[in-house]
């Protein structure tokens, strides 16, 4: 299967984007899209929305427009390669995510 890229949906965490661009650089892809974690989408789920329903206008809602376009625009189709377990432990230590 070819993939376009990479789709990271924050989590909040240190170096989360860094750590995905190299991910995705070591699968031999690309990150399409970092969509940063906000409030509002707690916001439309307690509202049972999405959040362009519940507004429209707000950032996050935003990131979810630039995430489709950036998808509908992607021409870079690839078959990513596979990432042995060693290989991620180590780039989940070297971005500070793993204990």
């Amino acid at each position: 299967m070819r993939l376009g890229g990479i789709i990271c949906n924050s989590r909040k965490v240190d170096n989360e984007k860094e750590m995905i661009e190299q991910f995705a650089k070591q699968l031999g892809t690309q990150m399409i899209h970092f969509v940063p974690r906000d409030n509002d989408v707690q916001r439309a789920e307690i509202n049972r929305k999405t959040v362009i329903e519940w507004n429209p206008q707000c950032a996050q809602a935003d990131e979810y427009r630039a995430l489709a376009k950036a998808i509908d625009q992607n021409k870079n189709l690839v078959i990513p390669k596979p990432l042995q377990i060693p290989e991620l432990e180590k780039l989940l230590m070297d971005y500070g995510l793993f204990n």
